[in-house]
């Protein structure tokens, strides 16, 4: 735990009331202390930074202001909760946050009545702070309800939608928005451009070149005009906007003045219907290096504070997103159709070379999940070929775009679906748990997941190749480290690979579960398949373990409701088979944070947790071993 004795006046904050308690003078150096504890403590442990450095004095503010938890605070995603997390009564807990039993990284309402909406994807404050807004109205409560929202949420539909419905209401509602010029990535149509793209819009430009012409011959009144196009660009944006939608507009105020902030907060605090503050914040606010670079520092591990040096571990083999960055490069130089679309995932997904060294075939669409995938099918209607490279949780968000406007059209997509299975440090809301299930059932799709570097290299060569839907989907991190082949061949679609032959049991591991399951089919002598396909199944492969073996076992890192190894049970009960089979995998509960092998051991697809689950399978006296091939 970080010592306090450096933070006299934080130390004695251990919830919104003592803040309150204080004296507005003294604000300032709560401010300083706050920042210098989370640049601390975040050094120490790791963990989301340059959003919460930015909204330190917003955070003070909106607690000292509002009298919460009864007056509700809701957050957009989360990164910049950490000093939210600090004054609600977890600053000595903050050391653990993203670590096994420790804080959530991200609001949680299990974790705090202050954190009153869970959060993990963008874009959903308003509509969640509207509702909350709606029911106090219903109940005749005199709550205060307030949405803070960073620009990069703003890009996404969802929350032009709530804006849309909520300034049709005379709910009280105070949309906050933090607009700091970033999401993760760098901001793809900020709102902070809307200024800029007015004035310089066709429209306006015509208008004031025509308007110019036809008053060339009236001084007095081009005069008067010229007169009123000084004052509409000091009114126009960005507030119009926001007052064309039904709000009170207040700003741009500066996010780190909090004296102004105060002062504001209170003004709007006694209006009525729907408001809107615009703040502007620096993120990376206070430590230098965070303020040149936000987006390394958006998440970092622990690093030196002094020299801002984050320790790279050594490499011995890439990771799946580089895997998966290295091919889209070298595919693109073959292949002048390829195009690559992401929501704002530029770094995260491994994009970064392709998007310098192929601006012109790079579209960053923003944190816009639906939007990335009907953009990628039209991009597939005329002829260019797609490649989506999006994380699995965030897939979920644009389910509706994947049914209707690419499987059910057979439009030929590629998906690069990262960070599948279980995630680790981010949580639940991050965690790829579930896209076997809900892709599988999907027709024309054709659905695969390596089990190792080079083979997530040849299957993303195999899906560009298909004149239909496609995904390859692969975990966070990096493989079992095999030697990665430059020259790309295609796998046969739905085809399976028998990695060793054993008795009694076959093992149908998929992706990622091959590698852990090695150990158990080595020491049982077990055979042991790389299942490859998830859809297809290579369904005569199965039929014939399940005639020569006594009992099957799937493995897979994904829920097993629904999943790869209930594909497998519908298959054997296709053809009126009763062999045994055992399904592991994700059971139906929500995995907590923690280090991606803490999840995996929790819910036993570890390797020693596979172990234990197969010789509890076979310890069963029907299920004795039998030779292979009988």
């Amino acid at each position: 735990m970080t010592d306090l004795s450096a933070f006299p006046l934080l130390a004695r904050i251990n919830s919104p009331e003592d803040l309150r308690a204080l004296p507005e003078a003294d604000l300032k150096k709560v401010a300083d202390e706050l920042r210098a504890f989370l640049i601390e403590t975040v050094s120490n442990v790791g963990g989301h930074f340059a959003a919460g450095l930015g909204v330190v004095e917003l955070t003070l503010a909106l607690h000292y202001v509002f009298n919460t938890p009864y007056d509700r605070l809701v957050w957009d995603v989360g990164h910049q909760a950490y000093p939210h997390k600090v004054l609600t009564g977890r600053r000595d807990r903050l050391d653990t946050i993203r670590k096994w039993k420790g804080l959530a990284p991200f609001p949680k309402r299990a974790e705090s009545e202050y954190d009153t909406f869970g959060v993990g994807h963008s874009s959903t404050s308003i509509s969640a702070a509207l509702g909350m807004a709606l029911a106090a109205k219903h109940k005749g409560e005199d709550r205060h309800v307030v949405a803070l929202v960073g620009d990069g949420a703003m890009t996404a539909g969802m929350a032009f939608e709530a804006l849309n419905h909520a300034g049709s209401l005379d709910a009280n509602l105070l949309v906050v928005l933090n607009d700091n010029d970033m999401s993760i990535s760098g901001n793809v149509g900020a709102l902070s451009n809307y200024f800029a793209k007015v004035l310089s819009g066709r429209v306006y430009s015509h208008i004031r070149e025509g308007g110019k012409k036809a008053l060339s011959i009236m001084p007095p009144v081009r005069e008067l005009a010229r007169r009123s196009e000084e004052f509409m660009k000091g009114m126009v944006a960005p507030g119009t906007l926001f007052e064309e939608l039904g709000f009170n507009y207040i700003g741009p105020v500066d996010g780190h003045d909090l004296a102004t902030l105060v002062k504001t907060l209170r003004n709007m605090r006694a209006l009525k219907g729907p408001q809107f503050l615009h703040v502007v914040t620096r993120k990376g606010k206070g430590y230098e290096p965070a303020e040149q670079d936000p987006i390394k520092w958006h998440g970092p591990s622990a690093f030196n504070v002094a020299t801002g040096e984050i320790p790279q571990k050594a490499a011995v083999s890439p990771n799946y997103s580089e895997v998966f960055g290295h091919w889209l490069c070298d595919m693109a130089e073959q292949e002048p159709r390829l195009v690559a679309v992401t929501p704002a995932m530029r770094e995260g997904s491994g994009l970064v070379e392709f998007a310098q060294r192929f601006p012109d075939r790079y579209f960053d669409v923003g944190i816009a999940e639906q939007h990335a995938v009907t953009l990628a099918a039209g991009l597939a209607c005329d002829g260019l070929k797609p490649v989506v490279a999006i994380y699995s949780t965030f897939l979920q968000r644009a389910y509706d775009q994947l049914v209707h406007d690419v499987a059910l059209q057979n439009l030929p997509v590629l998906f690069a679906i990262d960070r599948a299975g279980l995630v680790g440090p981010d949580g639940p809301t991050h965690a790829g748990s579930y896209d076997f299930t809900y892709m599988r059932c999907l027709p024309n799709l054709v659905l695969m997941a390596p089990a190792d570097e080079n083979e997530c290299r040849q299957m993303l060569y195999t899906g560009m190749l298909l004149n239909q839907p496609a995904a390859v989907r692969y975990p966070r991190g990096r493989g079992p480290g095999v030697r990665i082949v430059k020259q790309m061949h295609t796998l046969p679609i739905g085809k399976a690979e028998i990695q060793r032959r054993g008795n009694g049991t076959a093992l149908l591991a998929f992706g990622a579960m091959v590698e852990a399951a090695h150990a158990s089919a080595e020491t049982l002598n077990l055979t042991l398949v790389n299942m490859r396909f998830v859809k297809p199944l290579d369904a005569t492969l199965i039929l014939e373990l399940a005639a020569s073996h006594n009992t099957l076992v799937t493995i897979e890192d994904n829920a097993i409701a629904g999943g790869a190894g209930s594909a497998v049970n519908e298959l054997l009960m296709s053809h009126g088979l009763r062999t045994p089979v055992l399904n592991l995998g994700i059971p139906d509960v929500i995995v907590e944070h923690g280090s991606r092998e803490e999840c995996l051991k929790e819910v036993g697809l570890d390797a020693a947790g596979i172990r234990r689950a197969l010789e509890k399978w076979l310890d069963a006296p029907q299920r004795q071993p039998r030779a292979a091939g009988r």
